[in-house]
């Protein structure tokens, strides 16, 4: 792992430690990347609880819970869904923290509303209301998911800040 994952890595655990948190995760586009830098971490198992990869729209809906009217009205690539996965994360594990994204990483898959690149995130503390945003990153399919890792683990930082 490069250098600039793992010292955010270090820097989302020493954050949830101080807040007596665990961390879960849903990811699409990422396929599991952010649970693959957060467990690159040593001790990672005292903050990071579980992640899930729901990178069809069904596995957004059995596994999180995700409504199929959200994603028919308004695709799986949207803020409401990755509202959804967040708060369905929390609901489904012991965690007090979750973070969610779903992209379009590319080469295909784009459309003019939402060209290669989309990636929508959300953040939400347990007890809260998650918060979310959208992102449009340039590069090749590995550079888009890099910074989707890399935007998604700035993102809790700030919400946990």
């Amino acid at each position: 792992m490069d250098k600039e994952l793992e010292d955010l890595s270090v820097r989302v655990g020493q954050a949830l430690l101080e807040r007596k948190s665990m961390l879960a995760c849903a990811e699409s586009c990422t396929g599991g990347w952010v649970a693959e830098v957060v467990t690159a971490t040593g001790g990672s198992s005292q903050w990071f609880e579980r992640g899930y990869v729901t990178y069809s729209n069904a596995a957004k809906q059995e596994l999180l819970g995700v409504r199929a009217e959200t994603l028919r009205e308004q695709g799986a690539v949207s803020e409401a869904v990755v509202r959804e996965m967040a708060a369905g994360t929390l609901r489904r594990s012991h965690a007090q923290a979750a973070l969610a994204i779903s992209g379009v990483a590319g080469p295909t898959g784009g459309s003019p509303d939402k060209p290669v690149g989309t990636v929508c995130f959300a953040w939400v503390l347990r007890d809260g209301v998650p918060t979310a945003e959208t992102v449009h990153f340039s590069g090749e399919r590995e550079a888009v998911r890099r910074q989707s890792v890399i935007h998604a683990l700035q993102g809790l930082l700030r919400k946990l800040s």
